[in-house]
């Protein structure tokens, strides 16, 4: 044990975000046979709050993969396993991916699986049972091969009574699998158990291939793809029956499993609009100098490079309201009944992605300077594009930015970040016939929503900090040297 210990080590899916317990593997980079170095990402995972790489804290030879591409894993679950010896003889026969290696690597389950007895665990799964074991048969098969020349004998008999001729013999069925019996519990692995349920396929249906009636995934994979022409033969059905005299059935449903970011972000919506009382304020605002401040600083030669636009001044507005009333910047601690006041502001941005829904914040936001507000900002929406946004970059946030202008919607009410005390939605910007100056001109008018935690903000602070936001995007030449 200790020699094989030494030889294979066994790599665990690590818990990459906040007390996370889950994460599905996007992508494998190695296969086995490949050699690995201490560091080299060898998969990509995806949490409930972001996509990140895997690195390998050792060197050696990939013996085994535990599990195929888009399976869920627990967090401590061995995912990959090592050879750091390859030069020391042969190694024990490895599964591929998702195959026998799945079935012998979880711990625990409902009921012992027939193919652990007399195996000894070790760090890459099961070994080879000794030769001395041996499997004893099934009591359950041979009652259940005779039942069907019982029922046979009757029905002949039954005929005979009427006249019928006896009919030329049938042949045998095949012997029922062992899980087929009368109320028995289908034989799998629990990995096999959530692949069924992530397809959608009953364990109950699946004709087993594995020893002693224990169903693979390779059994699980084979009766997805059979049910599948099965459903588009269905799916196809209402279309042609609107040739025949059947009326024709419209639509059709497709689901879509809840998982990963969207799951996590639909749970945190809920905690949050049923845990933390939300207030909703509305300005509309003249941002006409706003824009025309974003016109300047893309021919300014220090902001040369730099990604300027009206998002870039909205957050340096809101982090200029939140310094004249810090107040607004604070979280509520349940636990120990008490309102938390932060002097960093960690500015949460958030992003609509092709995983979802994100927000990663932009650390200390207030106290960067203009053009390192623009770095970041910038660098912060690259990477969410590309679906690299750590956890690390999504946690600790304090207030938040939704611009849902960019989908030509005039506003929203925001549902609070869990945690934080704000949020501001941006809505469209356009012109519109606006009074300046005693005139009606046409002028860039925008509408800003601003919610906020009614625990932590009494209307009163709230309106003050919409009101600055909206002050400063009126006149930010005047408002960001004299309060900025």
């Amino acid at each position: 044990m200790s020699n094989t210990a030494q030889r294979f080590r066994e790599f665990k899916m690590p818990d990459v975000g906040e007390g996370l317990t889950e994460a599905e593997i996007l992508k494998w980079y190695v296969k086995v046979g490949d050699t690995v170095t201490d560091g080299q990402s060898v998969c990509e995972v995806e949490t409930a709050k972001a996509a990140v790489e895997l690195p390998i804290p050792f060197d050696g030879v990939v013996h085994e993969l535990r599990f195929d591409e888009g399976v869920t894993v627990d967090v401590g679950t061995v995912i990959i396993s090592v050879d750091t010896q390859p030069g020391a003889g042969p190694a024990e026969p490895a599964a591929p991916a998702g195959g026998q290696a799945a079935q012998a690597a979880e711990q625990g389950g409902d009921e012992p699986e027939p193919e652990q007895q007399g195996r000894q665990a070790v760090l890459v799964g099961y070994g080879a049972a000794p030769s001395s074991t041996k499997r004893r048969p099934r009591k359950a098969q041979p009652a259940q091969q005779a039942a069907p020349s019982s029922v046979a004998a009757a029905l002949q008999q039954e005929l005979n009574g009427h006249g019928v001729a006896p009919a030329a013999p049938a042949p045998a069925p095949a012997p029922a699998a062992p899980q087929a019996q009368a109320g028995a519990r289908p034989l799998a692995k629990p990995p096999v158990r959530k692949l069924a349920k992530d397809l959608g396929i009953d364990l109950a249906s699946v004709t087993p291939t594995g020893d002693g009636g224990v169903i693979t995934r390779e059994d699980v994979h084979a009766a997805a793809s059979a049910a599948a022409p099965q459903a588009a033969v269905a799916e196809a059905q209402p279309v042609a029956a609107t040739t025949g005299a059947e009326p024709a059935v419209a639509g059709g449903e497709v689901r879509v499993p809840i998982k990963g970011v969207r799951k996590a972000t639909a749970q945190a919506m809920v905690a949050s609009a049923f845990t933390a009382p939300h207030v909703t304020e509305f300005i509309t605002v003249d941002v006409t100098r706003t824009m025309k401040l974003v016109q300047d600083l893309k021919q300014d030669p220090e902001m040369a490079g730099l990604r300027i636009n009206p998002l870039l001044l909205i957050a340096k507005a809101f982090l200029v309201a939140i310094k004249r009333n810090p107040e607004i910047n604070a979280a509520w601690d349940e636990a120990n009944q008490e309102i938390v006041h932060k002097d960093y502001v960690n500015l949460g941005i958030a992003a609509a992605t092709p995983r979802g829904l994100i927000v990663p914040n932009i650390k200390d936001a207030g106290r960067k300077t203009l053009p390192e507000l623009a770095t970041s900002l910038a660098d912060l929406v690259a990477t969410a594009r590309e679906g690299k946004t750590t956890p690390a970059a999504m946690s600790g946030g304090t207030v938040t930015i939704t611009n849902v202008g960019v989908f030509g919607v005039d506003t929203g009410t925001p549902i609070l970040n869990p945690g934080e005390s704000a949020i501001l939605a941006i809505g469209t910007i356009k012109l519109q016939p606006w009074v300046h100056k005693g005139k009606v001109k046409p002028r860039q008018v925008t509408t800003l929503a601003l919610s906020f935690d009614h625990r932590l903000v009494d209307g009163e602070l709230g309106s003050k900090v919409l009101a600055d936001v909206a002050a400063v995007l009126e006149n930010p030449g005047k408002r960001l040297i004299t309060w900025g």
